[in-house]
């Protein structure tokens, strides 16, 4: 079966650009409210959730540029094209985020010591505005998602934010109801946790194809397997497989022809390359060709010495 991406919705770039805008614009907005907020209330789990926001509003300017940049074509300077640049890009978003929840555990712990005076209703009504406008740039940016890892963060991100605001009107009500102002830091605490949960459920990913591993749902050996199938290769070693971004997986290996077979050997290597293509989805690899008579002394069947 192709491991391939079929089903995903793919946006005319430059309406793309323009969906992430807009997103930039209505994030940049609600941030400079909900701090002008926080402080006036006293609330922390607002102020809390306002940086979170304006995280998720520099990583939508990051992956703004880095789509722009993604798409240059390869150059004599990076041959292999522009397209990791996104990755790049999610990396250091994860790694502001991190920061920032380490931020929000030391402030939260912090006035779980010294309580302060909230402002209940203030809280409510501007986390109800945060939460209106996390639902309209999820809603920008959804369709992006599927495609693309660095706006999958930015979303995700944005859900995120829907959440903490969801949690931060529960903390204004219970202030207003009962006078439980511990409940502003405690929420804080959970923000944090969350992000830092979100984080480290997706950051593997990146990293992943940061480190030149294997694309998900492909296993080096279940390719090399199928490479010994087609008709003519004697054998295979000497095998990469890592993904170049994250919708594009690259394959060098060296390929034993069987013997007898030399005169074909660039056809059964168009075999080969043909079935990586319609069963692995893996349009990109380079194939060395080896005689079964010269090749390679006790090679490594997957990476090399």
């Amino acid at each position: 079966m192709p491991h391939d991406h079929h089903g995903h919705v793919h946006l005319d770039p430059e309406a793309g650009d323009t969906r992430i805008s807009w997103a930039i614009a209505v994030n940049m907005g609600l941030t400079l409210a909900q701090v002008v907020g926080g402080l006036l209330s006293g609330s922390l789990a607002l102020i809390a959730d306002a940086l979170h926001n304006f995280s998720d509003a520099i990583a939508l300017i990051i992956a703004f540029f880095a789509r722009r940049i993604a798409r240059r074509p390869a150059d004599a300077e990076m041959s292999f094209g522009y397209g990791r640049v996104e990755v790049v890009a999610a990396l250091v978003n994860y790694t502001t985020l991190v920061v920032l929840a380490l931020y929000l555990v030391y402030e939260g712990v912090l006035r779980m010591l010294d309580p302060q005076p909230i402002d209940g209703w203030l809280v409510v009504w501007i986390a109800a505005l945060a939460l209106a406008v996390d639902l309209v740039t999820a809603a920008l940016t959804y369709s992006m998602a599927k495609d693309s890892m660095n706006i999958r963060a930015a979303f995700l991100h944005n859900l995120a934010d829907a959440l903490g605001s969801v949690a931060v009107i529960v903390a204004g009500t219970l202030v207003i109801l009962r006078g439980w102002v511990w409940v502003d830091p405690l929420v804080t605490l959970m923000i944090a946790a969350y992000i830092l949960w979100h984080v480290w459920s997706e950051i593997g990913g990146v990293m992943r194809v940061l480190m030149l591993g294997s694309p998900p749902g492909l296993q080096a050996e279940e390719v090399a397997c199928a490479i010994e199938a087609v008709d003519g290769v004697r054998g295979v070693h000497h095998l990469h497989l890592w993904a170049m971004q994250e919708h594009a997986a690259s394959l060098g290996a060296h390929l034993v022809i069987d013997g007898g077979r030399w005169g074909q050997a660039d056809a059964i290597k168009a075999g080969v390359k043909q079935m990586l293509a319609d069963r692995f989805g893996i349009a990109h690899s380079t194939l060395e060709l080896e005689c079964a008579a010269h090749a390679c002394d006790a090679p490594l069947r997957i990476g090399h010495r």
